[in-house]
């Protein structure tokens, strides 16, 4: 191949966006991806209705992003929430704000914005090249696939890597690019789970009950933070929602004391008060299953995380059952692996970057998306996150660009 003006590796919204901006300022763009087709994450994120951002106010919206609110702060400010809605009208694509003030396309899919922005990366002359795995650069630093034909390398001014972080391998995700950049002397924080669900010591006979069943109206409460909704318990722990909002805690606390013990409401709409109060009432002839069933409601998978994580002589004390109810302490072991995740934390560290996303120690190399060093909960915030940070590293590449020209 020709020596070409920039190449994209990596076909998400982060890559797909850099590619947008590049083409839209003159620039002639490749982009490499590894799959059969691009996109193939985004798609797989809208399976069940695509949530593309968040329509809370901004200052909030970025204090999601925790610990690297500053670091990605930049690029989110140029371009916002509302920023990423207005770009889906452009193609075509309107959105509302659903439950909780997320975002969704009026026919909640994936698809139709995707082949819509294909045709447009297209139209504007972006070519691209799937079953193209990048393998790192030659001898004389020109980069280096594997492609259905073979080997291929390719000579380029300036490339965006776009690569994801390490979940979902099977999609395209498989931090492969780590050891690569590691090679070439960048900092790399390691990947880990985000937004991942979680293990725990569950007993035989609950496990063979309540595995699959749904957990509703509940709240979760971890490290002085409560987060309403729903989860799942699965045959080796829980994920869900409302788990996922606590991941990135619930890790750290693992991977520093060796387990975490979440709390559970299980009665949000009940003060302890009240609940003492009713379990104290007198029973009679009934069974204590029945009496807690009448009394609070509790049944199927609920009633059995009861008398999971409660010891027997709780059930005799209503004092400590109704706190039981209030906070059921859970104890976690241990994150779903990485490939289970919706998401990574870990990547391309920031002090690595220049404020371009420019790699400090390999000019012309800037990095965009997953792979970069942030994380988020579920609601949109990650995928606003992969555009915004796709638009910065898109202008980057252009002033890079523009500047190799003048010299």
């Amino acid at each position: 191949m020709d020596r070409i003006d920039v190449a994209v590796i990596g076909g998400g919204p982060a890559g797909l966006m850099a590619a947008e901006v590049l083409v839209g300022l003159g620039h002639g763009v490749h982009l490499f991806d590894s799959m059969p087709s691009v996109g193939r994450k985004f798609l797989m994120a809208g399976k069940g209705g695509l949530n593309l951002t968040h329509a809370e106010p901004q200052d909030a919206f970025l204090q999601r992003y925790g610990a690297h609110q500053a670091d990605v702060e930049p690029y989110l400010r140029a371009f916002s929430a509302d920023d990423l809605r207005d770009w889906a009208t452009g193609l075509g694509v309107e959105t509302f704000v659903g439950t909780s003030n997320r975002v969704f396309p009026v026919d909640f899919k994936a698809a139709p914005m995707l082949r819509a922005w294909l045709r447009r990366l297209r139209a504007a002359g972006v070519q691209m090249h799937v079953r193209h795995r990048w393998t790192g650069w030659t001898e004389n630093g020109e980069l280096s696939f594997e492609a259905p034909n073979g080997a291929v390398t390719v000579q380029t001014s300036a490339t965006v890597l776009a690569l994801g972080g390490g979940s979902w391998p099977k999609l395209g995700s498989d931090g492969a690019w780590v050891p690569l950049l590691q090679q070439r002397g960048v900092a790399i924080a390691p990947l880990r789970p985000a937004n991942s669900g979680f293990d725990a010591a569950w007993s035989d006979h609950f496990r063979e009950r309540a595995a699959g069943e749904p957990v509703k109206s509940v709240v979760l409460r971890f490290a002085g933070h409560d987060h309403p909704g729903e989860f799942i318990v699965t045959a080796t722990g829980i994920e869900g929602g409302a788990v996922y909002t606590h991941s990135a805690a619930l890790r750290d606390a693992i991977a520093r004391d060796g387990s975490a013990t979440l709390e559970i409401d299980l009665l949000p709409g009940r003060d302890l008060e009240r609940l003492t109060r009713e379990l104290s009432a007198p029973r009679g002839s009934r069974s204590m299953s029945t009496h807690i069933r009448r009394t609070t409601g509790l049944e199927g998978a609920k009633a059995a995380l009861l008398r999971e994580c409660l010891p027997v002589e709780a059930f005799a004390l209503p004092a400590l059952l109704a706190a039981g109810i209030k906070a059921l302490p859970l104890r976690l072991i241990a994150p779903r692996p990485l490939a289970e995740a919706i998401s990574s934390a870990g990547g391309v560290s920031f002090n690595a970057l220049d404020d371009d996303l420019m790699l400090r120690d390999v000019p012309g190399l800037f990095c965009a998306g997953e792979m970069l060093d942030w994380e988020a909960p579920t609601g949109g915030y990650l995928l606003t996150a992969c555009f915004a940070s796709g638009r910065a590293a898109g202008l980057g590449a252009a002033r890079w660009l523009q500047a190799l020209r003048r010299s």
